[in-house]
């Protein structure tokens, strides 16, 4: 069955096109992500699917049901946001289980789905406390427990971890991972964060400018970008793209190298001088000024010696480049 489709979604904001023919499935249980940089329209999009805000035109399917016209309330969304958005007055409890008291539901019902989201996400011992008196994390994972509760046919997170530290948001990370597989449930999730797409979702959908670049799963778009944009988005140093280092390729064309494809090699095809170092631990990341006075980042596995001034030769396998045109299209034959 399809969670979500779109049907040709347009949004403008007077004279700005905000959103532009966005056509996109999400099938039962999925976990797709909208991922791109600020302004690409991600958030306008989730909005536009819960009702927040109005499309300017196209069709909106929920559940195979048309919603066009139909509420946020009714439409059978949960939407989690990263403000948190809980009521400082209520308990943790009273938190997760408004909705559901506001809808009319049986205080047995309200009581058993808050018991279960609350076992599901560890809030147990937190349940009589009141959000002053949570962390971030725990106050984001009321959040997620008021929209589980509701059981709804579409999970919709509007970047939910933007607010934690770094070690937080790799933690609530994995509980969400668990919690999809958990519930098998629909979801989508916006964030601007590659290493949040990648690692989440089972579908990535990149967005520029209104428009979706490419649609697939992490790995399918980490190893086969449809253009530059993509290649260079995901991945994390990001692509290498140059020009004038390599020798070879052809007028107007470039070619986009990954830094864990370059390796340390006497018999390299780039030459160049190494100007910053970062010793990771597990890894090491050289930054590299090449002959031809093109920037780009090596990444070596493990404690590599280079220091900073080192005249390096640095050599890759064709079969891992990725060459695009002028217009920064994927050509796929390699250079001539």
């Amino acid at each position: 069955m399809t969670a979500l489709k779109l049907t040709n979604v347009n949004k403008s904001f007077g004279p700005v096109h905000v959103l532009k023919d966005i056509n996109l499935t999400v099938e039962e249980g999925e976990f797709v992500v909208f991922v791109g940089p600020s302004g690409c329209g991600k958030s306008t999009l989730l909005r536009v699917i819960a009702g927040l805000v109005d499309a300017s035109s196209g069709t909106i399917e929920i559940g195979g049901d048309v919603v066009n016209t139909v509420p946020p309330a009714k439409r059978g969304i949960a939407m989690v946001f990263q403000s948190y958005a809980l009521y400082p007055h209520l308990t943790v409890k009273d938190n997760m289980g408004l909705g559901l008291k506001q809808e009319g539901r049986a205080k047995s019902i309200v009581e058993d789905r808050v018991a279960k989201a609350s076992k599901m996400l560890d809030l147990d011992r937190y349940l009589s406390r009141r959000p002053a008196e949570l962390s971030g994390g725990q106050r984001q994972r009321v959040a997620i427990g008021r929209a589980i509760v509701r059981d709804p046919k579409l999970f919709l997170f509007d970047e939910p971890l933007s607010n934690l530290d770094a070690a937080l948001r790799m933690n609530t990370r994995v509980e969400i991972a668990a919690l999809h597989r958990t519930l098998s449930a629909s979801m989508i999730y916006v964030t601007h964060d590659q290493i949040e797409a990648m690692t989440l979702a089972d579908k990535i959908v990149v967005l520029r400018d209104g428009r979706i670049e490419q649609v697939g799963s992490p790995m399918e778009l980490y190893n086969n970008p449809a253009n530059r944009f993509v290649a260079g988005f995901l991945g994390s140093p990001s692509m290498n793209f140059l020009q004038r280092s390599v020798p070879g390729l052809a007028p107007g064309q470039t070619i986009g190298i990954r830094p864990e494809h370059l390796t340390l090699s006497g018999g390299g095809q780039i030459n160049g001088k190494v100007t910053h170092v970062e010793r990771l631990g597990g890894d090491t990341n050289l930054l590299v000024i090449t002959d031809a006075d093109e920037t780009l980042t090596v990444r070596l596995f493990g404690q590599d010696q280079t220091d900073v001034g080192a005249t390096i030769r640095l050599a890759f396998d064709p079969a891992h480049a990725f060459y695009f045109n002028d217009a920064e299209e994927r050509v796929y034959q390699n250079a001539a």
